[in-house]
């Protein structure tokens, strides 16, 4: 069985070709192309631009993908696609392209949902390169046999979700973020630190030089007898402790960019002016409050459900500090549940984690459909896939 997946949730033009047989994959393409630098300028995605890159960008990266994988068209026996959730006109750019390959090539559509993606990226076992080189050999993958349950943590720009799984594609959200999304918050302060964009790379990088004890930021909802997450309190607080340093203006609101990179307050005028240090001991001292509210979530839902692995998907995941302080939590809390290490570089947005969750949808028979069933649908719940 030979999958085409299709991902364009968000800022990334991605295609994979991968041929499934008897438990393996064997990825013949992976192509990722990045759109982060024509958004860091702006801070953030911006829909539209996103949109006009992907439908620049699908017809090269198509190409190049069934370069790499050295077949026709005509092998491809199923289409995949990221239908939601995501930025809808991005979605609609490779929903759109995938519905066309699937009309032309008279093959079954698979929709897929984006979440669902980060978490089967976990069943793909071996080292993988993002993006193989043109002529080189082929990838083979083991497919991860789990014990069920298995409880996803999924942190990323738009979603934090503590899900339960007790089978394959059987899902239950038990815990979610009620305002920011961790990897959004991530992205906020890196702003208000004049870091950068995308945030959560730059926090971590400064967050190893700073103090993490430094600031005593809140944990919301820590204490919360729910699984729920809040990021916007603590997003709030480490503005509060930015707004008492000497200079640095009372309204948010007058807060402007400058030209070259700095910060001054329309109304006041003031120059603001935070050394490397300071920043460095903010982003520690975010970086684990954050921290601390996942691993105490997830550890006491892994306890009440009694799972048998612990598993993470979502950009956020990529964070090397999360990894090991949820490793050592786990170790400590609960030794006899396992946690899957995910690969990096599946992490982040990619079409082979698509191409993962297809596969497990046909072979169980679900979310194969005609070319005209399928439609992006930028609040898709995973939910919904149970």
């Amino acid at each position: 069985m030979i999958i085409l997946s299709i991902e364009t949730s968000c800022d990334e033009t991605a295609v994979a070709i991968v041929r499934f047989s008897k438990n393996k994959a064997e990825v013949l393409s992976n192509i990722v192309s990045s759109q982060v630098k024509a958004h860091s300028k702006y801070g953030g995605v911006v829909p539209s631009l996103a949109s006009r890159m992907h439908l620049k960008n699908m017809a090269p990266v198509l190409r190049r993908a069934f370069k790499n994988a050295k077949i026709s068209k005509k092998k491809i026996d199923y289409i995949a696609v990221t239908n939601g959730p995501g930025l809808i006109p991005a979605l609609m750019i490779g929903v759109n392209a995938a519905k066309s390959l699937s009309y032309t090539l008279n093959r079954p559509l698979v929709g897929v949902n984006h979440l669902e993606g980060h978490i089967y990226a976990n069943w793909l076992k071996q080292n993988l390169e993002v993006e193989l080189p043109i002529g080189s050999s082929t990838s083979k993958f083991c497919l991860w046999k789990p014990e069920f349950p298995i409880l996803c943590l999924i942190v990323s720009g738009g979603h934090t979700q503590i899900i339960l799984m007790k089978k394959d594609l059987n899902y239950k959200i038990i815990g979610e973020t009620v305002d920011d999304a961790a990897g959004e918050a991530f992205d906020k302060i890196a702003k208000l630190l004049e870091l950068g964009y995308p945030g959560g790379p730059l926090i971590e990088k400064m967050a190893k030089k700073g103090n993490r004890n430094k600031f005593k930021f809140t944990r919301p909802m820590i204490n919360s007898k729910n699984y729920n997450f809040s990021f916007s309190g603590l997003k709030t607080a480490v503005l509060y402790e930015m707004r008492s340093q000497q200079n640095f203006p009372p309204d948010k609101a007058c807060l402007e960019r400058k030209p070259n990179g700095g910060v001054w307050g329309v109304r006041k005028n003031i120059e603001v002016s935070l050394d490397d240090q300071y920043k460095q001991d903010i982003s520690a001292s975010f970086q684990q409050a954050v921290i601390d509210v996942l691993i105490s979530k997830t550890i006491r839902a892994a306890k009440q459900y009694k799972v048998k692995n612990i598993i993470l998907g979502g950009g956020v995941s990529v964070n090397k500090e999360l990894q090991k302080q949820l490793r050592e939590a786990k170790n400590k809390e609960i030794p006899n549940t396992k946690y899957q290490t995910l690969n990096n570089k599946l992490s982040t947005d990619n079409a082979l984690m698509i191409a993962i969750a297809a596969y497990y949808n046909i072979i169980n028979n679900k979310n194969i459909k005609d070319w005209r069933s399928v439609k992006a649908d930028a609040n898709l719940k995973i939910s919904t896939l149970s």
